[in-house]
């Protein structure tokens, strides 16, 4: 533990160094809304409590159930963001779910999952892209910092090019677009915006051996920030009237630049545990996306 709180500590360090000077492509300041202008409840309505007139969110887990909104919206690229503090304590066992769906047979998804576990240790931050219905891409990490003590943010970029996965506006994972590979590449299902808060104590932690301490319930997500900037479309329709003409489809959006990358490169280094694309016994083959990106890797 002393060693992942030096690892948290020089990553903070290191996270102010690079805020010193602005990014060249960091994305335009989020505006936030309440949360009952964009979202709904999924299910658990009665444990969805809001604050402030909407500007805070909670979500609640019991032994019973837990909750999950979703956006009013369906979107065809754009960029999504959430501040969030996380389940503290002992939260074994316990998701907490940000993530655009298509909900469709063969859906596309852009998930982050943050999986609790014993007091004390850290939070595993997984991620995962699913296109045509197919995922196993995920990726874990641990973060630089303790994301239950305090707000961060998480964000999606998500255009015709390229899916950023961000904390706190650090790039942690990019997915580009490899049609050309034979990859398929969320682009034409438009998605909602999901979060939701539940009991996975089959898997979450460590792989299912903890589980959850129902002794420490209710168990409790908070959230503001709520932001979308994005191409609104009716789920029948797979085109984006505005496309092209939005900020985050602009050129300098259509891959990270030198700096971004470098944060990338950190995180790959020094809190990557884990990535689909080394896992050589579920892949004999490094798949083709992967193999583009063996570099950064």
């Amino acid at each position: 533990m002393e060693a992942m709180k030096t690892a948290q500590f020089l990553g903070l360090c290191f996270i102010l160094l690079l805020h010193s000077a602005a990014m060249a492509s960091s994305p335009r300041k989020p505006v936030s809304v309440p949360f009952h202008n964009n979202y709904v409840s999924s299910w658990g309505a009665d444990h969805i409590k809001q604050y402030h007139g909407g500007r805070k969110a909670e979500l609640l887990l019991n032994k019973q159930y837990g909750a999950g909104f979703e956006s009013k919206g369906t979107y065809l690229f754009g960029h999504f963001s959430m501040q969030i503090k996380m389940v503290p304590g002992d939260s074994s066992g316990t998701v907490t779910a940000f993530y655009l769906s298509s909900q469709t047979a063969e859906h596309d998804e852009i998930d982050f999952e943050f999986l609790g576990n014993k007091s004390g240790e850290p939070y595993i931050l997984q991620t995962n892209v699913f296109t045509g219905g197919k995922g196993e891409r995920e990726h874990r990490i641990y973060l630089w910092f303790d994301p239950t003590k305090d707000y961060h943010s998480y964000a999606v970029l998500w255009n015709m090019y390229q899916i950023v996965f961000l904390v706190d506006e650090v790039p942690i994972r990019v997915f580009k677009n490899s049609k050309d590979l034979g990859v398929r590449y969320p682009f034409n299902q438009p998605m909602k915006l999901y979060s939701s808060l539940w009991n996975a104590d089959d898997w979450a932690t460590r792989g299912g051996l903890e589980k959850t301490d129902w002794s420490k319930a209710p168990f409790i997500a908070s959230y503001k920030q709520f932001h979308v900037d994005a191409c609104e479309a009716s789920a029948p329709h797979s085109v984006c009237a505005t496309q092209g003409r939005r900020w985050w489809d602009q050129e300098e959006f259509r891959d990270l630049d030198g700096r971004q990358w470098r944060y990338l490169k950190w995180v790959r280094k020094h809190y990557t545990i884990y990535n689909y694309c080394t896992d050589t016994p579920r892949n004999k083959q490094m798949p083709p996306e992967c193999v583009r990106d063996r570099d950064n890797i």
